[in-house]
């Protein structure tokens, strides 16, 4: 299990990813899911200041304030800079807790800025379209790999290992591979971001488009368009519109026949997926 989600349109969604203990977004009763891996979590990540996406921050600081276990982990809160709603939140929520027992840091969020997760790993956001006037973000997971220089991949593994091993020849080189991308409520995003992603995270508020009264969420045909440009190794199709609650399965299975070479998911509104 890499992944813990809830995303039901207008009511609350939250995306757990496991092997970086990160939680993107932090809608309502997300503390109640989780339960007591709410205390592993390092860096929550919101995408935008929507109450859907907001309303459990409170619980998650609240619940580690009253644990039993370990305070010294601190909690890092991110937010796109210019989002007044979240930084009038956070405050209320601080003054509401003013003995925290635990460090809690909160970060606005520059286009331009990138958040170390590991030795390898970092994340960087990106701009996403969605409601006039607010700022939203979405999200890549990046690491840095190297593989071998386009000269010598065709050449056999024992010839290879002599160049490495014998000849101390450098034939490697280094590249950034995008691991995760996230999109948060928004438009189809930009190709450039999805663009041979091991997971895409992407919301499909509408599956029929003629249901879609304001262009602030992506439809299925859209998505499908973005899909065949980028080539995700895996799809999770979130924030869903409850409207399509008995569809699920027949898009699913559409959508694996469509795209057999990709592994196919989407998140039920009703439902706590674990993937």
């Amino acid at each position: 299990m890499e992944f813990i989600i809830k995303s039901k349109a207008l009511y609350t969604t939250w995306v757990f990813y496991k092997p970086q203990r990160l939680l993107f977004d932090a809608g309502e009763g997300v503390s109640s899911e989780l339960g007591n891996k709410i205390y592993g979590i390092e860096k929550i990540i919101l995408t935008h200041s929507h109450v859907d996406h907001i309303a459990g921050l409170w619980g998650i600081i609240n619940t580690r304030n009253n644990a039993m276990g370990s305070r010294n982990k601190k909690l890092e809160i991110y937010y796109p800079k210019g989002s007044t709603n979240i930084i009038e939140y956070l405050e209320f929520i601080k003054k509401m807790n003013k003995g925290l027992r635990y460090r809690l840091e909160t970060h606005e969020l520059n286009l331009t800025d990138t958040i170390n997760l590991d030795n390898k790993r970092f994340l960087k956001p990106f701009k996403t379209r969605h409601t006039p006037g607010e700022v939203s973000f979405g999200y890549q997971i990046l690491e840095k790999r190297k593989r071998l220089k386009s000269m010598y991949r065709d050449y056999p593994q024992d010839v290879i290992k002599d160049l490495i091993v014998n000849q101390k020849k450098d034939i490697l080189e280094e590249y950034v591979a995008n691991i995760l991308t996230i999109t948060g409520d928004a438009l189809p995003i930009p190709p450039e971001f999805a663009k041979n992603c091991e997971t895409l995270i992407h919301e499909c508020t509408f599956f029929e488009e003629s249901d879609r009264k304001i262009r602030n969420h992506t439809s299925l045909p859209e998505l499908k368009k973005l899909v065949k440009a980028t080539f995700p190794k895996r799809l999770i199709v979130y924030h869903v519109s409850s409207r399509y609650n008995r569809q699920i399965n027949k898009v699913k299975n559409e959508l694996r026949l469509e795209f057999p070479d990709i592994d196919i998911e989407i998140v039920h509104p009703e439902k706590v997926t674990k993937i």
